[in-house]
């Protein structure tokens, strides 16, 4: 008998599917490592991401796509590790999907049978609705990313708010219609994402596309305070980390420096 004793309330695909039908907003965050998870979870929030976006947050790149399968693989041990309560999605990687359905499911079969987490995220709708359907048939929950695509950006020339309503539609039908439980809606107008969230039976996630969606997701980062540098216009910082850790460095180099710490009630007699 197995010793693993299930969360009762842990939310699975099925539980946030049912989170549009029964009208209750969703709340994601990305997360990167054990402890940071564990926090977010501990908070409450109804997903963790396991962005790409480790790549440029966690490896100092200026895209995501260096990023690589076992490096993803490597960070959603550790969140998957830490949540109890939340739904971990983890990001695939380019250019895992985009060779092959087999390839495709081997690669997210290495994530769910390697990390714990109990879904993916691909970018992509009508030209990956092939892939979606193939990753589902193999039992692997996806969830699409339609609007802006980051791993595309050397294609778009930079990241920009998307503004074909025509084709965001038919991204996000394709990708509901190829069997996806939810997506990501990233640097959409507002007009353009509710009229989507109105139209779809899944979920969305919203990121640059306003209150309309079913949910919203920020890199954690961002969310804290902790970027320097340029931030989106739809990031809200909650909190200014940034600030407070340089501070707080400071402080302990400045009483390293003088004597002060360690004191007595450091040391051990």
């Amino acid at each position: 008998m197995s010793s693993h004793k299930p969360v009762s309330d842990r939310i699975t695909v099925p539980k946030f599917v049912k989170m549009k039908q029964d009208g209750k907003k969703i709340s994601m965050l990305t997360a990167y490592d054990y402890t940071m998870a564990q926090l977010l979870d501990e908070a409450g929030v109804d997903s963790v991401l396991v962005g790409d976006s480790l790549s440029m947050v966690v490896q100092g790149h200026d895209t995501t796509l260096p990023v690589t399968l076992d490096e993803m693989i490597y960070h959603a041990k550790m969140v998957a590790r830490a949540v109890q309560r939340a739904l971990v999605i983890v990001d695939l990687p380019f250019p895992s999907f985009h060779l092959g359905v087999y390839s495709a499911i081997e690669s997210a079969g290495r994530v769910l049978k390697e990390t714990g987490a109990q879904a993916v995220k691909l970018e992509g709708g009508v030209e990956q609705a092939e892939v979606i359907a193939g990753l589902v048939s193999a039992g692997i929950p996806v969830m699409a990313h339609v609007g802006l695509r980051p791993q595309l950006v050397m294609q778009m020339g930079g990241y920009k708010v998307q503004r074909d309503e025509e084709q965001l539609m038919a991204d996000a039908l394709a990708a509901q219609s190829a069997g996806a439980f939810g997506m990501v809606l990233e640097c959409v107008p507002q007009s353009s994402a509710e009229k989507i969230s109105a139209e779809l039976s899944i979920p969305t996630i919203g990121i640059g596309a306003g209150a309309g969606c079913d949910g919203q997701v920020l890199v954690v980062n961002d969310m804290l305070g902790l970027t320097g540098g340029y931030v989106p216009k739809f990031v809200k910082a909650y909190a200014n980390l940034r600030e407070q850790v340089s501070t707080a460095a400071k402080q302990y180099c400045e009483e390293v420096r003088s004597g002060v710490f360690p004191g007595p009630e450091h040391s051990f007699k």
